[in-house]
């Protein structure tokens, strides 16, 4: 490679090697061949990325005869991709006690004094790839950046990041103590990571038992299979995001954990917090299995999942009765017949959104009105069968509501506001976003009654600069988001 050669073990040996990262940002010429080389070797290079840190990386070069064992230090940059090396322990030692009685240019750095606790406390706020960092500065530093303590999450993100390989470098290093296995790490967090194959989840499925979060939003090449082996070998895992993953059609055991468990058992899996979105091939057989497996879901959130019908929604109020929170939203196909299943739920459930749901009307908005009223946040932006009978249903049966969007319902006016003014005390958060019937009269009495608004869009109404001045003097703490140029 284009950088500095230096020492490395020519085996990666989990006692022996440690993974760091070199904050360079030159911009040195390297050679075409080499760049095409380092291209186009497939274990040649790891880049790693967070989202507070999107450039540094990752790169583990591929090992040379000529290379001997010992520590390296080299480093090179791609244009302004940050490089670090896996490498042994630094040889340098730090004593954290050094004597104060030695002369000035002999005495370590002000920050050596500090005890170990306080840099394994700084250390707990830094990502992944900036504790790496840390693991090469010398000796001390990294002993306390591999603390057991400070691994309970690994947290990666790019497009340029190699992250199979970081994911099995990572876990290699975490299981020394315990081979094979991780015990410490409980959250992985690589959205983003669009080079994330099935690969870099059999590697967490297999090292890390203890997983109790995982997000791969947007991680395209992840399959069903994958999936299946984490949350079958994860047992304690309660939070997965596959939002994006457009190959993920299914949420299930594998079939040879499903012989080996028991029926009773068999078909349970701990997952409560699930995100689907734009999980485009998702059906209703997908989720009648998701939720016969899932039983214990109360956040479900199925955002663009356009195959899905009322029929599916049959099944998840059949399998998941705790289910608190629920979005399908732009999922043309549910129906009126499909808020008569959600309203199933009664008292549960506290959030929903069928923003978009052209299907539905007043009909399906009065189901939950009636039987979910304890309802705190409800979307219904551009569901245009929405009339001011279903907001006053709504305003009359759900008293505890919190948050009202009803953008873009040509059909609600300020009737369907003085039902929701007159009953709905506890309202702090309300769209009515391109709500062409609406005027200066329906805000003038909401913010007469609603004193505790906090959030009021007007955006696209005709509406009097007179009313947004009266909303501003009776709700002082609200937030007026509009149109008119001539309000501030």
């Amino acid at each position: 490679m284009g950088a500095n050669n230096g020492k490395q073990s020519g085996s990666e040996g989990k006692g022996s090697s440690s993974i760091s990262s070199d904050l360079s940002s030159s911009t040195d010429q390297t050679s075409t061949k080499a760049l095409k080389n380092a291209a186009t070797s497939e274990d040649s290079d790891l880049s790693m990325r967070t989202v507070s840190t999107p450039s540094p990386a990752l790169i583990l070069p591929p090992c040379s005869p000529g290379v001997l064992n010992g520590s390296s230090t080299s480093s090179s940059t791609f244009g302004t991709e940050t490089i670090a090396m896996v490498h042994t322990p630094p040889t340098s030692l730090t004593h954290p006690q050094r004597s104060l009685r030695q002369p000035r240019d002999q005495q370590g750095a002000p920050i050596d004094i500090l005890p170990d606790h306080a840099f394994l406390q700084i250390f707990t706020h830094l990502p992944t790839n900036q504790l790496c960092r840390c693991a090469r500065v010398c000796r001390r530093w990294y002993n306390l950046a591999w603390d057991p303590r400070l691994w309970r999450s690994i947290r990666l993100t790019g497009d340029v990041l190699h992250v199979d390989r970081a994911l099995r470098v990572l876990t290699r290093r975490l299981c020394q103590d315990t081979p094979n296995v991780c015990l410490t790490l409980e959250t992985v967090v690589v959205s983003s990571c669009r080079r994330l194959t099935d690969r870099g989840l059999y590697t967490v499925a297999q090292c890390c038992p203890e997983l109790r979060r995982l997000e791969v939003a947007g991680c395209y090449n992840v399959s069903n299979e994958a999936v299946f082996e984490v949350v079958s070998r994860c047992p304690n895992l309660e939070h997965l995001d596959v939002s994006g993953c457009s190959k993920v059609t299914c949420i299930s055991l594998t079939r040879d954990v499903s012989f080996k468990l028991s029926p009773l058992h068999g078909q349970q899996i701990s997952i409560r917090y699930l995100d689907m979105t734009d999980c485009f091939a998702l059906e209703d057989e997908g989720l009648h299995t998701i939720a016969a497996h899932c039983t214990q879901l109360t956040h479900l959130y199925l955002r663009r999942c356009v195959r899905l019908t009322d029929e599916g929604l049959r099944f998840l109020v059949i399998y998941c009765p705790s289910v608190r929170e629920l979005s399908v939203s732009d999922c043309r196909f549910i129906s009126d017949f499909g808020l008569r299943e959600i309203a199933k739920l009664e008292g549960r459930l506290r959030y929903l959104s069928i923003a978009h749901c052209g299907r539905i009307t007043d009909v399906g908005v009065r189901y939950i009105a009636k039987y979910c009223n304890r309802l705190r946040y409800l979307n219904a932006r551009g569901c245009e069968g929405l009339t001011d009978h279903g907001v006053e249903h709504l305003a009359k049966n759900c008293l505890k509501l919190k948050s009202l969007d009803i953008g873009k319902c040509p059909l609600v006016s300020d009737a369907g506001l003085e039902q929701l003014a007159l009953n709905s005390f506890n309202l702090k958060r309300l769209s009515l976003k391109s709500c062409e019937s609406i005027t200066g009269r329906g805000l003038q009495v909401v913010a007469a009654n609603c004193f505790d608004l906090q959030l009021l869009n007007v955006q696209d109404c005709d509406v009097p600069l007179e009313a947004l001045r009266f909303v501003k003097r009776h709700c002082k703490c609200c937030v007026i988001e509009h149109t008119n140029p001539a309000f501030f």
